[in-house]
C-alpha cells in the first residue's frame, strides 16, 4: 500500500488522518490497517474497549525515518503506526515573533 498525499485515512475508532507526505508503507492502527476513507465500510467499528493512545485534533505526526507525515482531522483513539513503528508527535514551528 502507499500513503499518498491527500489521501484520508481512517481508524476502527473513527479517528481521521489525511497524509500530508507520502511514501510507500503500510499505515496501521497498532495492528490493524487503516483503510482508505471511500472505501471503509459503513459499519467501521473498534470493538477493542481502548482508551488510549488517543490522537487529536490538528495534531500532526512523521514517522520514524520522515518519509510520511499525517494530519489528524477527526480526533479518537488510535495507535498510529508506520511499516510497524510507532509515528512520533510532530512539535509545532517556533516562529519569531514580530515587534
Amino acid at each position: 500500500m502507499v500513503a499518498s498525499v491527500g489521501k484520508r485515512y481512517l481508524a476502527p475508532s473513527g479517528a481521521e488522518v489525511i497524509v500530508t507526505k507520502g511514501g510507500p508503507g503500510e499505515l496501521t492502527d497498532g495492528e490493524v490497517p487503516l483503510v482508505l476513507k471511500e472505501a471503509a465500510p459503513p459499519d467501521l467499528a473498534d470493538h477493542s474497549g481502548r482508551t488510549e493512545p488517543l490522537i487529536q485534533l490538528g495534531k500532526r505526526y512523521k514517522s520514524e525515518d520522515g518519509e510520511v507525515e499525517l494530519l489528524v482531522i477527526k480526533p479518537g483513539v488510535c495507535d498510529l503506526r508506520y511499516n510497524g513503528k510507532a509515528m512520533q508527535l510532530l512539535q509545532p514551528k517556533i516562529l519569531p515573533s514580530a515587534d
